[in-house]
């Protein structure tokens, strides 16, 4: 049974990934406001820096936080501008039911932004008939890719834990 039960969980991640690059071929391009509002959020940060994530994996999701309180502790809130995009099987951080909320809210607090990629969550409402319930601090963002894209226009450095 574990043997059929990875084979639906696999078929499904690599239809979520597909249909995410799908939709963001297909989407239309994001604006650069949703970039240009991360880097007037913090006007005086000397460091930008996104953290890019995609998969729903325990130890990736507490390694993204650890690295954004860390670089909160090191920098100070005020002279570094963070910003999480989660796409895909990564946007599990950013579900209002996950266990992680409470870290999420924290950093929130302390100026850090969470983007969900919301061509991800309209996919999965559409194959589960089911609506997504997202942590309300998350940031709806059209294209997760499409929103690291304008990030690292805007002089973000990309990091993938």
């Amino acid at each position: 049974m574990s043997g059929n039960c990875t084979r639906v969980s696999a078929a499904l991640a690599a239809g979520l990934i597909a249909a995410c690059t799908i939709a963001w071929v297909l989407a239309p391009a994001p604006t650069a406001a949703t970039a240009a509002n991360a880097t007037a959020d913090k006007p005086f940060a000397d460091h930008r820096l996104v953290l890019q994530l995609s998969d729903d994996d325990a130890k990736k999701q507490a390694l993204v936080i650890s690295v954004a309180y860390n670089l909160l502790k090191f920098y100070g809130p005020d002279r570094i501008a963070i910003e999480v995009v989660t796409f895909g099987p990564g946007i599990a951080l950013v579900r209002a039911d996950s266990p992680n909320r409470k870290f999420v809210d924290s950093l929130v607090a302390q100026g850090v932004r969470f983007d969900v990629c919301m061509n991800t969550v309209e996919t999965i409402e559409r194959e589960t008939g089911h609506s997504v319930p997202l942590n309300p601090n998350a940031i709806p963002v059209q294209a997760g890719v499409a929103q690291i894209l304008e990030l690292i226009e805007k002089d973000y450095t990309l990091v993938r834990p």
